[in-house]
This record gives C-alpha cells, structure tokens and sequence, in this order.
C-alpha cells in the first residue's frame, strides 16, 4: 500500500549501501545490499534502510568466510568482541546463492532522527570503512558500508536535521544533536566527518586500536574493538576538563587537527659515552652525592656493562639513592625475606588446592607457557632444564602473589628476561621488576585505558611534527597508530636487539627528558620510514607488514639522537599547541588558573620548561 503523500516525503536516497548483518552464530558473514533513505513522516524525520528485494530488485550477496586452520590469514566476523588468531588481510568472495527476500527484509530498519544518538566511522577487518549508528537507547544497528560512495550526501542530508558534535573522548565518534532550526553554525564543509575516498582528517586516531596477538607477538594482527558508549556513560555535549583552560567555540577541540605547527630547525645531537665509573660518586658512607647527575651520564651513554647491575638496582627503585652500604645490606636482607615469604606461597598450594582457584591455575599455565618462548635465542634461557627458565618461571609466578589483582598478562616475560640476564638473582630480578611494572603496569590493565592514552598522545606528537605523514598515514586508514601497540607495551623489546634493549632501558629509566621520552623513540622511528610510506603504492595491511619486519633493523642510538632533537625541536617552539605541552610534561595546570584562557602557550612557560632540564640546551 503506497504512502499518503501528503505524510510522507523523500529528502535523499542512495542505493549501494550494504547492511552487515554481524551473524555471531555462524561462520559466515553476509553483507545485504539496499537502500538508504532519509524520509519525513508526517513532518517527522527519519533515516531508514531497507533491502533492494523490497523495491523488486535483486542482488547478489556477498559472503565473508573465516578461514580455518592455523594458517589462516581471512577472517569475516565484524564482531568488535571477536578474538581471533587471524591476520587483518582477508579474502572477500561472491557466493551465487542469494539471501531471500524474507531473510534480508527482517534487517530494515527505520530511526527516527529524535532517536539518532551517534554516528561513528569504524574499520573492520576486511580494511573498509562502515558506519554505525547508535541509538537513544544505547544500541548500535548494523554497519553500513557505502559501496558505491555516498557518505558525504548523507551527512550533507543529515545536516539539516541534526548537528553532529565530535565526542570529547572519541575522535572518531560524533554525537547527534536536533537542529535548532534558528542555528546556522557549524557548517557541513567543517565536519569532514567520512569523505568517499576514505581520507579522514578529523580523526586522529582510533578508539580501540589494539592490535596484538600475544601467542603471535611477532605480528601485529588481532584488533580488540569496543563497543560503542552507551548515551548514560557519554560525556555530555561540550564537557571540559576544569583544570584546562577553555576551548576556542568556533572549533572546540580542532587545535591540532586543523592547523600545523610552526617549529624551528631541528637541532644536531650528539650522544655519550657510557657510566663507566660508580665510586666516584659515592661519599664515604655508599650514599651517591648526585643522583641527578648520574642520570644525565646513563641518558647521555647509557651504563657500562660491569656497571650495568648496580646502578639498575637504583633506577628500579630497589635501593634509594640516598641509602649507605649499611643500610643496602639490611634492606637486601628484609627484600630477601619478603620474596621467599611470597614465593612459599604458591610453591605450599597442592594440585587439589589449585583446582578450586582458577585465577592461580591461569596464570600458572599462561607463565609456563611463555616461559618456554621468551628470549630462547639467548644463552641464559637456551636449551631443555635451563636453571634461567626455572628462575623466569619463580619469579613471575611470585609476581602473581605480590600483585595477584594483576597477576601475570603476556608480555610481562620480556619484561623481566633483560632484567634477570643482567642481575642472575631471583631476589634482585623480583624487586627490579616490581620497579619496572610500576612504570608500566597500567599497560596490561584489562582496560587498557593507558594504551588508548599512550597511541592517543603519540598521535599528538606526530601531527605536531609531521601533518604530512599524518595525513597519509590517515588517507590509508593507518592514523590510529595501531601498529605502535607493541613498541609501547613492552617498550620496543621485540623491536631492537637484546643488547640494544638494555641501554634503551635504562634511558627511559631515567625519565628524562621527560616521562614520554618513549613516545618520542616511537614518532623518531616513523619519521625515519616516512621515506619508504609516502609516495609508495602501501595500503593499510603493507603498512602493517612494513612496521612490523622493522624488527632488528633499526639502529638505536641513530633512534636515540633523533629522539632527542625532537624534544629539543618541540620545547623551543614557542607556539606550542597545549596537548603538545601536556604530553612532554610543560604545562603546568596551577599556572592556567592565573591566566586568560587564550594564553595556552608563551614564551616563558617554554624556557621554564627546557630549563627544566639541565642538559637540555637552551633555547636560541
């Protein structure tokens, strides 16, 4: 029965638009084609989708199959809960059965435009690009993927109900709002939201980038999507952090996608010799009479091996710097005790006990398992019965016990194999990486929320210092950084040489320049494969492909230098963007409250901040 026309009227439609209908229960991953059509119902606005069998017509679906087996590289399931052990790379074919008019009919649905909460670009693991939209009520309907192109004359369509608002906390999510048919701002040209070409410069990164699979850890391939944010746990349209000073209104929360950075000539950097004498700085009593300045020579050099034991015992945190040899002798008796206390805890559990735990069960079998994979290759843990392989295992399953809420993650082994190399104690190792995971625990966080923090502020960094290789990296649906994951978990171990490891460790140990010198190491080594990247034929799996045969082939202390003329670079400009000073540690939050909220950045608060440290030059 046709419409009254009076009560309905036909803004746009577009057809080529596939619904994926997301069939958790099979192994089989069907894609709909059909229309999408904005409509006035009786004066009310809606955005409906509906199958072509409906308008008479028909076409073939496509089907997506998972690929069995170890080897498998194709995977078809856009569910974002989905774990599989696959590659990102899949393969797309045409099936010549057709799904019938009854089953496709039953995904038509129609949202009123009152009811619309958000709509968001997500990538899925066939490298296309879908949109989904969210209702009030807090569901996501199926993606939509505009096969044909289109994406752009939706928005312009939409654009004269509603107001798309960038979410504060995802940048690839626009919340929803009514039009107030009086508001003429925010035109349609400044959302850039989802162009036909795939480009994206809004967006700088993706909410749920994680991409790592720990039984694989050499390929960067499984991604870890969330679901979108239900309406109730959203931060309301245009929420502030109140110790930030206000944005600018006419573009909340563009200051560094829409503009460049201006920055001088990056300085030449030379490096050090290592820390090779230790008495020196010592007084009579064992306590170090300059810590500060011990931290410079292991920034600058990094630490001789003969020295390399005692002083990590320091940097980690197991003896204070301010400590006699006395008062070294009573702690390393105290720690010691406190360590066998621990271990005997799990070493007394019997098998029937550990059948009622399953958390113990599970980190026993997760360490035992990637106790007989970590650094093989070295000859502290090569070979059958190794004594360094029983010391790995104790160590982490004493771990568990210390900090049995976190307990054991994969990954945390390449973590402590440099550490128990270095030392060859079980106590000193165990106390070394209690130092280290205070650094870093929050990386293996089921929530992950430091991860999201940490590719968030590296992509601040790159824009800042390369809008070029951003916009590339974006235009080929790489501007999450997800291939950054695994340098920032395990903070470049399975990217440089064991030996190399050890002297970047300790750098980073030292907190200096700053807290995120690591982030610094990671945008170093994307500015020198900026060559390879643009200009080249790489889509968004070779991208993968190239980051990731990285491994062993970068030369750090070439990576060290250059991560330090950027710092250098970013602390003498003296038009630093606030997210930029917020990341290197510059910006101060007690200062804002004396200031104007329009003086984000100054002269001074940049000299302040570079002179912060000391062997950071000064600023010409």
């Amino acid at each position: 029965m046709e419409e009254n026309v009076e009560t309905f009227k036909l803004i746009f439609e577009k057809e080529g638009v596939y619904l994926h209908t997301n069939a958790k229960r099979s192994n089989q991953e069907t894609s709909i084609p059909g229309f999408v059509r904005i409509v006035e119902r009786a004066g009310v606005p809606a955005l409906e989708w509906s199958p072509l069998e409906d308008e008479g017509r028909s076409a073939p679906a496509v089907l997506y199959t998972k690929k069995d087996g170890d080897g498998g590289e194709e995977d078809a399931n856009f569910d974002p809960g989905y774990e599989p052990d696959w590659a990102v790379i899949s393969n797309v074919k045409k099936d010549c059965s057709h799904v019938s008019a009854k089953d496709s009919s039953q995904w038509a649905f129609s949202l009123p435009l009152s009811e619309l909460y958000s709509l968001r670009r997500s990538r899925f693991s066939l490298g296309r690009n879908f949109l989904v939209l969210t209702s009030k009520g807090g569901h996501p309907l199926p993606p939509l993927h505009f096969h044909r192109g289109g994406t752009r004359e939706l928005l312009r369509a939409l654009h004269r109900y509603i107001v798309l608002d960038q979410s504060p906390v995802d940048g690839r999510l626009f919340l929803a709002y009514l039009r107030d048919p009086h508001d003429v701002s925010q035109p349609f040209e400044k959302l850039q939201f989802l162009d036909d070409g795939g480009s994206d410069i809004v967006t700088r990164f993706i909410q749920d980038p994680y991409a790592t699979t720990f039984g694989g850890f050499s390929k960067v391939t499984n991604f870890f999507r969330a679901a979108l944010r239900p309406p109730e746990a959203s931060l309301s349209r245009g929420a502030q952090n109140p110790g930030l000073p206000s944005q600018s209104d006419d573009e909340p929360g563009f200051e560094l996608i829409t503009c460049g950075v201006e920055l001088g000539p990056r300085p030449d950097v030379s490096r050090g010799k290592p820390l090779d004498k230790w008495e020196d700085f010592l007084d009579p009593e064992g306590r170090v009479k300059d810590h500060e300045k011990i931290k410079e020579f292991v920034f600058r050099g990094g630490i001789a091996p003969t020295l390399r034991k005692e002083v990590w015992k320091f940097l980690l945190g197991f003896y204070p710097w301010n400590s006699t040899r006395k008062e070294r002798e009573r702690i390393l008796q105290v720690k010691t005790d406190e360590y066998f206390k621990m271990k005997v805890q799990w070493k007394s559990v019997s098998e029937e006990q550990e059948m009622r735990n399953s958390l113990l069960r599970g980190y026993r079998s997760l360490i035992e398992r990637d106790v007989n994979r970590t650094d093989r290759h070295n000859t502290f843990f090569s070979g059958n019965d190794n004594p360094g392989l029983t010391l790995l295992h104790d160590v982490l399953m004493t771990y568990c016990m210390y900090n049995f809420d976190l307990g054991y993650v994969q990954g945390m082994s390449d973590l402590l194999s440099p550490i128990l190399f270095v030392t060859q104690n079980e106590v000193e190792s165990f106390w070394c990486l209690t130092g280290f995971m205070e650094l870093l625990h929050q990386n293996f966080e089921e929530s992950q929320e430091a991860m999201k923090k940490q590719l968030f502020q590296l992509s601040v960094l790159l824009k800042a210092l390369d809008p070029e290789l951003c916009d590339f990296l974006d235009s080929q649906d790489s501007g999450s950084l997800c291939f950054c994951f695994r340098w920032l978990l395990i903070w470049f171990k399975r990217e440089f040489s064991f030996e190399d490891i050890l002297t970047l460790w300790e750098v980073l140990w030292t907190r200096l320049p700053c807290d995120n010198f690591h982030l610094l190491i990671a945008c170093a080594i994307l500015e020198s494969q900026r060559g390879e990247l643009i200009g080249s034929d790489h889509d968004f799996n070779t991208i993968l492909k190239h980051i990731n045969e990285l491994t062993m082939k970068l030369d750090l202390q070439t990576i060290l230098r250059d991560a330090e003329a950027i710092y250098q670079q970013l602390v003498c400009c003296k038009d630093l963007p606030l997210k930029v000073q917020q990341v290197l540690g510059l910006y101060d939050p007690s200062s804002s409250e004396e200031k104007s909220p329009d003086s984000q950045t100054g002269e001074s608060d940049q000299s302040e901040a570079g002179a912060a440290s000391s062997h950071v030059p000064a600023c010409p």
